[in-house]
C-alpha cells in the first residue's frame, strides 16, 4: 500500500486503495480568516450547535491581519467569538501562518488526517500526515461530524537521486520538479519524495518541499525520509515514477504567470525587479532568515528595491531578533510585516504597483497573486531573492554563497 492508502485506511472501517471512496474520522481541523467565516455558516447551515471535538480544531488568523479594513475586523470578531463559545483554540493576528503554527505547536504528527481551508494544508506531509486543503462546506461538515468522504488518490513516486549542489536549495528542488510534471501533473493524486536528501535534509526543507505539491495539482504529498513512522509498502502500486538527479538541479524561478513556468536563473538574470518578499509558508523559516542575514551582511538593499520581510511565526521572529538577524536585515535596507498571509496573497502589505516585478519566496505567481493583476511575480528561494535584492535584478546567488566560504 501507499501512504496515502495506508492512513486513509486506518481512518476507515476498511482497507482502501486508488480509486476508492471512503469516509473517514478526521484528526485534526484547521481554519484560518479567510475561509473560517464560511466555515461557520456552513456548520450552523446544517444544523449544528456544539462542534464535534473542540480539542480536534484550530482557528488561526493570518491573511488579513492585523484587520486593515471593518469587514476583516468583524469577520475576525466572528470567529472570535464562535471559538470562544465552542472551546476551540484561537490564534490571534501575528502568531504566524496556519501551516507553520500548525507545525511548531505540535498539533500535527505521522499518520494523521487533517483538513485544513488552506490549499496549501498539505505542508504537513512533511512529517508523514494526510493533510489536504478543502472548501469552506466541507469544514463545516467536518466540525459538525468529525468525518468527511474521500476518493483514494493515485500516487506519484518521486525519486531525488545524488548530491545537492552548492548554492541550490529545497525551493529549486521543487520548482524543478514542478517544471518537470507541470501544473496540472498531478492533479488529485499522492505525491511521494524519496532519495539520500530526503533521508537527510532538515524540516524546513521538508515543509518547503511538501507546501508546493498542490501547485502540480496534488492531493497531498509525503516526504518519504527513513525516519518518518509511516512508510509505503515495496510492493506499492505507483502511477507514475518520476527519476531527479540532484546534480542537475540549480538556482531557478518561475516565471510569471504559473508555477510551472520554470527557468533557469541564468536564463532570466538581469531582469530588474522592484520589490523583493521573503517570507510565506513556503519559505518563512529561521533557516530561511538566517541565510538571508549571512548574505546581506555587508551588503545594502539596491536603491529603488523594496524588501519585505515576514517571518512564518512571533516565535521564528522572536528568534530572529535573539540572533540579531532582524538588525542585520533592518541595516541592509529591508523592511518587516506581520507574521502572515498578507504580503503572499496580497490582502494586506506589499502590494506592487502597475507594471513592477516582483520576485518572491511564496508558493504562487499567478496574475493577481500578491494583490495586482498588472504586476509580475517571479518564485525562487531566498537565496535568489537576496541575491536579487542586493544588485536590484535577478540575480545568480552563487556568487555571495562562494563570499562566505572565502
Amino acid at each position: 500500500m501507499t501512504v496515502a492508502e495506508k492512513i486513509l485506511s486506518a481512518h476507515s472501517d476498511k482497507k482502501v486503495y486508488a480509486g476508492d471512496i471512503t469516509f473517514c474520522t478526521i484528526d485534526k481541523m484547521m481554519a484560518h480568516d479567510a475561509n473560517g467565516p464560511m466555515a461557520v455558516q456552513a456548520f450552523h447551515e446544517l444544523g449544528g450547535i456544539k462542534v464535534c471535538d473542540p480539542d480536534k480544531i484550530f482557528f488561526i488568523m493570518d491573511h488579513v491581519c492585523p484587520a486593515p479594513y471593518e469587514r476583516a475586523a468583524n469577520l475576525h470578531a466572528l470567529l472570535r467569538s464562535f471559538a470562544k463559545g465552542q472551546g476551540i483554540r484561537f490564534y490571534e493576528s501575528g502568531e504566524g501562518v496556519c501551516h507553520q503554527l500548525m507545525m511548531e505547536k505540535g498539533h500535527v504528527k505521522a499518520g494523521d488526517l487533517i483538513l485544513g481551508t488552506d490549499s496549501h494544508t498539505c505542508t504537513y506531509g512533511a512529517v508523514g500526515a494526510f493533510s489536504t486543503g478543502v472548501g469552506a462546506t466541507d469544514m463545516g461538515v467536518a466540525m459538525y461530524t468529525g468525518r468527511n468522504w474521500f476518493k483514494v488518490p493515485q500516487t506519484i513516486k518521486v525519486v531525488l537521486s545524488g548530491d545537492l549542489p552548492q548554492g541550490s536549495s529545497a525551493k529549486d528542488v521543487i520548482l524543478t520538479v514542478i517544471g518537470q510534471v507541470g501544473a496540472s501533473g498531478a492533479n488529485y493524486k499522492s505525491v511521494e519524495f524519496y532519495g539520500e536528501y530526503i533521508d537527510n535534509c532538515c524540516l524546513a526543507d521538508r515543509m518547503t518541499i511538501a507546501n508546493m505539491v498542490v501547485e502540480m495539482g496534488g492531493k497531498c504529498g509525503y516526504i518519504c525520509g527513513k525516519d518518518v513512522e509511516i512508510q509505503a509498502d515495496m510492493d506499492a502500486e505507483y502511477c507514475q515514477e518520476i527519476h531527479i538527479d540532484l546534480s542537475s538541479v540549480i538556482p531557478c524561478v518561475a516565471k510569471p504567470h504559473m508555477v510551472d513556468n520554470y527557468a533557469a536563473v541564468h536564463e532570466v538574470e538581469g531582469t530588474p525587479v522592484q520589490e523583493v518578499f521573503l517570507g510565506s509558508c513556503t519559505n518563512g523559516r529561521i533557516e530561511d532568515l538566517r541565510i538571508a542575514a549571512r548574505l546581506l551582511k555587508g551588503h545594502h538593499v539596491a536603491e529603488g528595491v523594496r524588501m519585505i520581510v515576514t517571518p512564518a511565526s512571533r516565535d521564528i521572529m522572536i528568534q530572529a531578533a535573539k540572533e540579531g538577524i532582524v538588525e542585520v536585515l533592518l541595516s541592509a535596507g529591508a523592511v518587516f510585516f506581520t507574521q502572515g498571509c498578507g504580503v503572499c496573497v496580497g490582502s494586506h502589505g506589499g502590494v506592487p504597483a502597475d507594471g513592477e516585478i516582483a520576485i518572491s519566496t511564496a508558493n504562487r505567481n499567478f496574475k493577481g497573486r500578491m494583490g495586482n493583476n498588472k504586476a509580475q511575480i517571479y518564485l525562487a528561494s531566498p537565496q535568489t531573492a537576496v541575491a536579487s535584492a542586493i544588485e536590484g535584478h535577478i540575480a545568480d546567488p552563487r556568487k555571495y554563497l562562494k563570499e562566505l566560504t572565502v
